[in-house]
């Protein structure tokens, strides 16, 4: 098998999936657990993903729990099926010891038609695609030659379209009704919505959720160039004009923005990892005991903090385009890109990483106490 790169380097390796070839953005991911969770990770739509940890496979995969009416699917995975386009690893293991394991990594994704090749330098792929940035790619399983014709860049098509629900599904009980927007939605942002009582109607990118009922509005996360997702950024600004409490997670962050009024711009290589630094610039909201509250209703405890968060996006928003009203929560240490904005006196705030990490650290899981709260209060 090969893997074709747009800038015309061929690189060799062992097939271990399927035998079929695809196109795809070239992306690297840092995180060493977890690729069961990572693999099915709406968010990676339309990529070929480079693990850099060299050990891929060893615990094998665990079964997909049966999905009951009114529940998000219980296993670990984060969708129903593989989302990524095609895998490059450096060490496939064929080998496999869990408890939990029901078979191969190499199974799973023969039978998801999904191609992988194993037996690559992934440091020094990793090192071309920090250099050069984002590549387009073509995992081929043929005697195939370079031609433009096989490059595909899959951020031209409307990537949340592809991976969103197609109708809407309610889940819970909870006396709290919340909209969460499926742009490509991570099963365990239902799950921690549902483990703090509220009611989730999980709805589809496009739907008009202007006549439902409910407290609070959530904007998930989800692939590919936001501006793509024109009709959630429509709907979203007819939640803001009627005060409606809003939280966007990952590409949530960069829809609320442009529905603000800010602008998005693409990262040289995106933010995949379990272990992405994000400095608190504000400190978190009014929640907090009254003692530690800042004058401007936030607490002094937490500001300037360094939270360590799992992300998986290739898209940011830029800070300096914020319009009057609006403030930077969150900024990566590493790059100084946004990762967090909220409004000073609407109740609008999103977070550009994963508060329900999974994999990865679950530092700020408050972030859905603090929001739960304050469409309690």
């Amino acid at each position: 098998m090969k893997l074709l790169l747009k800038d015309g380097t061929t690189i060799e390796g062992k097939s271990f999936g399927a035998n079929r070839s695809v196109a795809g953005e070239v992306v690297f991911a840092t995180g060493m657990v977890g690729y069961p969770e990572a693999f099915t990770d709406p968010s990676y739509a339309g990529q070929i993903l480079v693990c850099t940890y060299p050990l891929i496979g060893n615990y094998g995969v665990p079964s997909f729990a049966k999905a009951s009416e009114g529940k998000p699917d219980a296993s670990p995975f984060e969708s129903r099926k593989i989302q990524i386009a095609g895998l490059v690893v450096s060490e496939y293991s064929e080998k496999y010891s869990h408890a939990t394991a029901k078979r191969s990594l190499a199974d799973w994704l023969k039978k998801s038609g999904v191609p992988a090749m194993s037996g690559v330098d992934t440091r020094a792929l990793t090192k071309r695609l920090r250099e050069h940035g984002v590549i387009l790619g073509y995992l081929s399983s043929t005697k195939y030659g370079h031609g433009v014709s096989i490059f595909k860049d899959p951020n031209q098509e409307n990537l949340v379209a592809r991976v969103s629900i197609k109708k809407k599904k309610i889940y819970g009980k909870g006396r709290i009704k919340i909209i969460a927007v499926d742009c490509g939605m991570k099963e365990n942002i239902v799950r921690s919505l549902l483990t703090r009582g509220a009611t989730v109607i999980r709805v589809p990118w496009d739907y008009d959720f202007s006549k439902e009922r409910y407290h609070g509005l959530l904007i998930s996360n989800g692939p590919g160039d936001p501006i793509m997702a024109e009709k959630t950024i429509e709907h979203i600004r007819a939640a803001m004009k009627e005060n409606k409490p809003i939280l966007g997670v990952c590409l949530g962050n960069q829809l609320l923005a442009l529905a603000a009024g800010a602008k998005t711009y693409k990262l040289k290589y995106g933010h995949r990892s379990q272990n992405q630094p994000c400095i608190d610039l504000i400190g978190r909201p009014s929640f907090a005991p009254p003692s530690r509250k800042a004058s401007d209703g936030h607490s002094k405890a937490t500001k300037g903090r360094c939270y360590i968060t799992s992300q998986n996006h290739g898209y940011a928003v830029d800070g300096k385009s914020l319009p009057a009203g609006w403030e930077e929560w969150f900024v990566n240490a590493n790059d100084d890109s946004n990762e967090g904005m909220l409004h000073k006196t609407k109740p609008w705030r999103s977070v550009q990483f994963h508060p329900e990490a999974s994999p990865g650290p679950t530092d700020t899981a408050w972030i859905f106490d603090e929001f739960i709260a304050s469409l309690k209060k």
